[in-house]
């Protein structure tokens, strides 16, 4: 991937949780519908023709890939939108039933956020249960706040820091005999590991098109046929209504390529992704014996993210030794912050251990010789920064 990008010097890149590189199969799939085929899809003539079909086409392969009916999809702009277009959407549809959702302390800001601004705005009551120390939320807890006026629970499919697997069938059985229904926010899971619609049983699932080597600028959301959604953006009838606006097709065309791309490889890759992640693991392990600690479910998270903290050190400060490495302490929606990651504190950690966090996400141009490269230059810089002390 670095040859190319092009660069003289490029970091070996090991935050792919954060974006992923658009794939150059992905490109030359939009790039036409930048070009040639620029027609609005909703007019009626010759120019309109092409792109109407790519859409059609596109909705098709994010549905193939989800395991979901193409029209059950809505094209977003963005993971936080697909967020807010469910969580808003579901509130002011269901809202009189009853005014209460339930989530979990350690979701994304685009869920927190948007539970925030219904509570402030419309008068919600929201319910944000903890998680144990693998950063799991117990389907009891879901089941023990469920109440007359819940109308939604959503709960993270992945966690973007830790990559701890939620048991989401679980909690969506639970909630649907008490008549309530269920989002997940499956941004970090989708293209990584089997996100299938049915299986999940939900009612509603985020994508976001960055995390599975599409552009920036694109997401979906699934939405079980029949349900009522209040739209996220008023105008014309686009998107079943739901999702108003000219649509941005060349965009659409990326992400149903990236899906198509997802779901042809999806095996190969987790296996993949999964044997370089612990072969990593093994040598911080090895390397600095005794002084690693994982974060996050040891099993049931994603093949392709390790979380850990090294004794004695901030994680930030390591990386900012480490200029031949790309990666994060945590979500980069918090970058820059200087407290510990909140998801870790909220799983019991403790002050010290949470800012000796590590975020380690590869992907698909990740190799061996960069893990094997990356985990002795982060050895390095850990035995220099002691030796400064």
């Amino acid at each position: 991937m670095n040859r190319q990008a092009g660069l003289e010097y490029s970091p070996i890149y090991l935050d792919y949780n954060a974006t992923t590189p658009v794939d150059p199969a992905v490109v030359d799939a939009l790039l036409p519908y930048l070009t040639q085929q620029f027609g609005n899809p909703s007019s009626t003539h010759h120019y309109a023709q092409a792109p109407r079909r790519a859409m059609g086409l596109a909705r098709e392969q994010v549905a193939q890939l989800l395991g979901c009916a193409y029209d059950e999809l809505i094209f977003t702009g963005c993971g936080s939108e697909s967020d807010t277009l469910a969580i808003r959407g579901v509130a002011l549809a269901r809202q009189a039933k009853g005014k209460h959702i339930i989530t979990q302390v350690t979701e994304h800001p685009a869920v927190i956020n948007v539970c925030h601004a219904l509570e402030r705005l419309h008068g919600f009551r929201v319910t944000y249960l903890p998680v144990d120390g693998f950063g799991q939320v117990k389907p009891s807890a879901v089941e023990a706040a469920i109440e007359a006026e819940t109308v939604l629970v959503t709960v993270m499919h992945a966690n973007n820091e830790t990559g701890t697997l939620q048991t989401i069938a679980e909690i969506a059985e639970i909630a649907h005999r008490h008549d309530v229904l269920v989002h997940t926010d499956a941004s970090q899971s989708v293209g990584k590991i089997a996100t299938q619609v049915t299986a999940l049983g939900v009612d509603l699932l985020t994508v976001a098109g960055h995390k599975i080597y599409a552009p920036k600028g694109i997401g979906a959301l699934y939405v079980r046929r029949g349900l009522a959604l209040e739209p996220a953006i008023y105008g014309g009838g686009q998107e079943a209504g739901r999702r108003a606006g000219t649509e941005n097709v060349a965009s659409m065309v990326a992400l149903g390529k990236a899906a198509a791309l997802a779901h042809q490889q999806l095996e190969s890759s987790g296996q993949r992704l999964l044997q370089l992640r612990d072969l990593l693991q093994q040598r911080l392990e090895q390397y600095l014996p005794g002084q690693v600690s994982l974060n996050g479910h040891p099993v049931l998270r994603l093949p392709n993210t390790l979380n850990v903290s090294i004794a004695g050190v901030v994680g930030e400060d390591v990386l900012h030794a480490t200029p031949q490495i790309a990666s994060s302490t945590g979500s980069a929606c918090h970058e820059g912050d200087t407290e510990p990651s909140a998801v870790l504190l909220a799983m019991g950690l403790s002050r010290e251990r949470a800012l000796g966090a590590l975020r380690l996400t590869l992907g698909r141009w990740t190799s061996e010789a960069d893990v094997e490269y990356a985990a002795t230059l982060l050895a390095q810089t850990v035995a220099s920064l002691r030796e400064r002390r």
